[in-house]
């Protein structure tokens, strides 16, 4: 099984390796660099096919006269398209790196059981470098919006980010005991909420002060600062029992037969199955909100220009932080599972109260009632790798991160088309059909609880 070996480290020998669970700090910094680049580049994105997309259309709401509900309804109709286009946008770049990266991750993840950890975490690291870099040369260079697509696809073929996370929950599967599991797990995930408050807050200030280009620096700064500490400090926590080949079509069967064979009590692939179908819908219904929450805040009512965009981001992603406190709290009184129900319940209310925001008192408001949001996904994650061996963890997470790609790629598809398409009967939509969602995984997570005496 994959344990924890300090004598099979291949980095640079930092001193007495700790025991198993005992290291305080493992990965972590990985994930909070490259989280921080990633929450810094997303809306930075965002509003730059924006303000691209306005000038090519002709529209100058946010940047001139503001925009309001005086609007005329021609100015109206053009603001639509403008959001429209930008979401199109968001649809083609998003969607093509992700559909590279479902491949990818599936070859990467099996291929570090073998291997070790260390390698998925420098490559998708690097690829979202060569994703920075990429961005930057259209920003500075102002070459056509289409280019984006080119860093797109190189960090998708190196894993993109889904990867990178698949590497950070596997090292945490290897370090910890089943017992701590879900709190460590939690722990990982905090770390994308803090970084993501970093982000948001320096990227929304440094843009309105600064403009696109130091931003975006700043963010391939951090993704070579994430690559660098993976190499110089992070320990390796899989026995490497020898060289293996990456390009085979046995890491895809390795990932096959971890649902089509599983075998043990309680029914754990049926277990298996329908937690990643929880998984698949949570996950799917956040990157589906988070690609049209800033399009819903730049246009009005609420008009918000990008040092309240960063603020909005921030209090979402507070939602990390308090989750993990939640999770802490809540686990002195309550099974996982209701921690889990709890999070999605959360979630829905904050979601409805969104839809229906038109200030920024509102709108604030229903990102305060998302403030467990985020206990939902490590309790499921855990649990899935309990139910795994530990030679099948980077398999596990490997399967985790398609479902996560596949997430994004579908998220994308239905929300980025859903938005426009309901902007002329119900602004918020969206969140609602979200919020509707989230039942769905509420339902199947009480049927596990009582069906396999989870």
């Amino acid at each position: 099984t994959s344990i924890y070996q300090p004598e099979s480290f291949t980095s640079v020998d930092l001193g007495p390796a700790l025991g198993r669970c005992r290291a305080a700090v493992t990965v972590e910094p990985v994930l909070l660099l490259a989280m921080a680049a990633l929450v810094l580049q997303g809306p930075l994105t965002t509003q730059y096919i924006y303000q691209r997309s306005s000038e090519r259309l002709g529209y100058a709401g946010n940047s001139s006269r503001g925009c309001n509900s005086t609007a005329s309804p021609g100015e109206r109709r053009l603001q639509q398209e403008v959001e429209t286009l930008t979401a199109h946008w968001n649809l083609c770049i998003n969607g093509a790196g992700f559909a590279v990266g479902l491949f990818s991750a599936t070859l990467l993840g099996p291929w570090s059981d073998s291997v070790g950890r260390r390698p998925i975490l420098l490559v998708p690291t690097l690829g979202l470098a060569l994703q920075a870099a990429v961005y930057l040369l259209v920003v500075s260079l102002s070459l056509p919006v289409a280019c984006l697509l080119v860093g797109r696809l190189l960090s998708g073929a190196l894993g993109d980010f889904s990867t990178l996370l698949a590497g950070c929950f596997s090292y945490i599967a290897d370090v910890s005991d089943k017992e701590a599991r879900t709190f460590r797990v939690a722990v990982l995930e905090a770390c994308l909420g803090l970084a993501g408050m970093f982000g948001s807050v320096i990227g929304g200030q440094w843009r309105k002060a600064q403009g696109y280009t130091n931003p975006f620096w700043l963010a391939l700064a951090l993704y070579l600062a994430a690559g660098l500490y993976a190499f110089f400090f992070v320990r390796e926590s899989v026995s490497v029992a020898g060289s293996s080949k990456l390009f085979t079509t046995e890491h895809y069967r390795s990932v096959w037969r971890l649902f089509a064979s599983r075998r043990g009590e309680n029914g754990g692939r049926g277990q298996l199955c329908l937690y990643v179908l929880c998984l698949f819908i949570v996950i799917t219904v956040h990157f589906g909100v988070k690609d049209v929450l800033i399009l819903f805040e730049l246009s009005s009512p609420l008009c918000w220009q990008s040092d309240l965009i960063g603020y909005g981001s921030a209090a979402e992603h507070l939602t990390y932080l308090s989750s993990l406190l939640g999770l802490k709290l809540l686990q002195q009184c309550l099974e996982d599972t209701w921690i889990a129900e709890l999070g999605l319940m959360s979630n829905i209310a904050g979601l409805v109260v969104i839809s229906v925001a038109t200030t920024i008192p509102i709108m604030f408001t229903g990102y305060g009632l998302r403030i467990l949001a985020m206990a939902t996904t490590p309790v499921i994650r855990a649990k899935m790798s309990k139910l795994a061996q530990g030679t099948e963890q980077g398999a596990l997470f490997a399967a985790v991160a398609c479902v996560e790609s596949l997430c994004s790629l579908m998220s994308t598809w239905i929300f980025s088309s859903l938005y426009p398409a309901t902007l002329h009967f119900m602004k918020g939509f969206t969140f609602v059909f979200g919020a509707a969602m989230l039942l769905v995984p509420a339902g199947l997570l009480g049927y596990v609880r009582f069906s396999y005496l989870d």
